[in-house]
């Protein structure tokens, strides 16, 4: 059974989140829809990370699985490659739907590859208007506007105090038999030339609402109704904190996820499904 990795992006105003959910229009729910129309049968995905609602995806990855004879059969006797004929066909059928999903580029990857646990990384940025004259209403759908102004430099030395493996327990909404320790490699914000403030967030795994609860904090902080060194605070008590305000979704962004070679694909799921296993248990 050949497995696919298909690389996609989509606008996350047009959908309820990520994962299926009966009667409600998620990303999961019309690709799967796209995968039926092209496969003639129902094709569970597995996806690198689940994205809240308004959230988007540059660089989303999942993975599924196909009889060899289904995958030959995309391409219809044409002189074109199955992985092409996918990518195109299913596009066809994203681009009828109501929405914003494109699939990038659909290619066989040894079986070995997990989309979620084979990850090394996910990368995320967030976009922060802070006052009026930088509401771009082109781009209202991908900035989050504030109206109070807010100390860049002071975010981000909150950014670099929660760096590293840490329980992000306080930042984190609870989610039965899930674990919240995560290893943050990297966190920076920073005011550009636009002067449009740009958050960016590199970890091995992100848990349920962590980034957006990590802006959330250092947007506080930012604009003087915390002190500084809330978020090295919270940190300390990893327990769900309701003074914690979620950031909006629109301005935040998966940018990418990275993996490592394929010889290394299956110790790397291993690895990650055991140490989130010894996290559990702990």
């Amino acid at each position: 059974m050949p497995r696919i990795r298909l690389d996609l992006a989509y606008d996350g105003n047009a959908y309820k989140g990520w994962a299926h959910q009966p009667g409600l229009q998620t990303v999961e729910g019309v690709l799967r829809e796209a995968l039926a129309t092209i496969i003639r049968r129902e094709v569970p995905v597995t996806v690198a990370g689940r994205t809240d609602a308004g959230v988007h995806a540059r660089g989303q990855v999942v993975h599924l699985d196909l009889e060899a004879e289904e995958f030959e059969n995309l391409a219809r006797g044409r002189e074109i490659q199955p992985a092409e004929a996918m990518t195109r066909r299913l596009n066809g059928v994203l681009g009828r739907q109501e929405g914003g999903v494109v699939v990038y580029s659909a290619r066989e990857v040894p079986a070995e590859f997990d989309a979620r646990f084979s990850a090394l990384s996910r990368t995320y940025t967030y976009r922060i208007a802070d006052r009026r004259e930088l509401w771009d209403p082109l781009r209202r759908f991908d900035t989050a506007w504030l109206r109070s102004g807010l100390d860049a430099k002071l975010m981000d030395a909150e950014a670099t105090s929660v760096l590293g493996l840490h329980d992000f327990g306080g930042f984190c909404r609870p989610r039965e038999h899930s674990t919240t320790i995560r290893d943050l490699l990297s966190f920076s914000i920073t005011r550009g030339e636009d002067e449009v403030i740009t958050a960016r967030l590199t970890a091995d795994a992100f848990c349920h609402h962590m980034v957006r609860a990590l802006i959330g904090a250092a947007i506080s902080v930012g604009e003087g109704r915390r002190a500084p060194g809330w978020l090295f605070e919270l940190l300390q008590d990893p327990e769900w904190n309701e003074r914690v305000r979620l950031a909006p979704p629109q301005g935040l962004v998966l940018e990418s996820v990275d993996y490592p070679a394929d010889d290394l694909l299956a110790d790397r799921a291993a690895q990650t499904r055991a140490r989130r296993a010894d996290k559990l248990n702990e």
